[in-house]
């Protein structure tokens, strides 16, 4: 059960407050975009009831997202600490790699060899919470599903989702965690099997 602190109640209104100031909503829907690190909150607090780890599902997509004239490191510091930030920072991808693929492999790199032990269940909860949204919504759309996605290719979301799976297996000692991420993952992998118009790469 989550404690529901003040400081939990600061970072869910931070949250809130700095996707819509970024005028952000679910990819191609108009759902607010909160929705997303609740939910990776809620999912996070299956395994840990560590409030800074907690914070940083909330705020994990706010420095990749949000504008820093807007909400920067610097002023998460200042409200939530540099433990925040830290954890937040192992989840961020570079913006800099602009090859959708090479920012891929970057972020996997540095969850693998350099991101702390909480970043690795903010990162699972986080593809926990995208996997569980793409397979609710392929029931509605289908196929049509993969145009909102980078590549556009249901066979690169599974080699993504699968390569981040393989680094919290070796680095989580969680093995509810391990088996919940595996379990929806494969529900994604007979999901893509079964597209008929996109090959699997295997």
């Amino acid at each position: 059960m989550i404690n529901y602190t003040n400081r939990l109640d600061s970072a869910i209104r931070r949250a809130a407050w700095a996707h819509e100031q970024q005028h952000q909503h679910r990819r191609d829907t108009d759902i607010p975009y909160i929705i997303h690190p609740f939910g990776v909150l809620l999912i996070a607090s299956n395994y840990t009831d560590d409030e800074d780890t907690l914070i940083a599902c909330l705020l994990h997509d706010v420095l990749e997202d949000v504008d820093n004239d807007i909400y920067n490191a610097f002023d998460m510091g200042l409200e939530f600490g540099e433990i925040v930030v830290s954890i937040v920072k192992d989840v961020t991808k570079d913006e800099n790699i602009i090859d959708w693929r090479g920012q891929s492999n970057a972020y996997l790199d540095n969850l693998t060899s350099k991101a702390c032990s909480a970043a690795i269940i903010v990162c699972a909860a986080d593809k926990m919470h995208n996997l569980q949204s793409t397979l609710i919504d392929y029931e509605v759309y289908g196929d049509d599903i993969w145009e909102r996605f980078s590549t556009k290719n249901a066979a690169d979301q599974l080699w993504w989702y699968e390569s981040v799976l393989g680094v919290v297996n070796k680095r989580s000692d969680d093995q509810k965690l391990c088996d919940d991420f595996t379990s929806k993952v494969a529900k994604l992998k007979q999901l893509v099997a079964k597209c008929s118009t996109i090959p699997v790469i295997k």
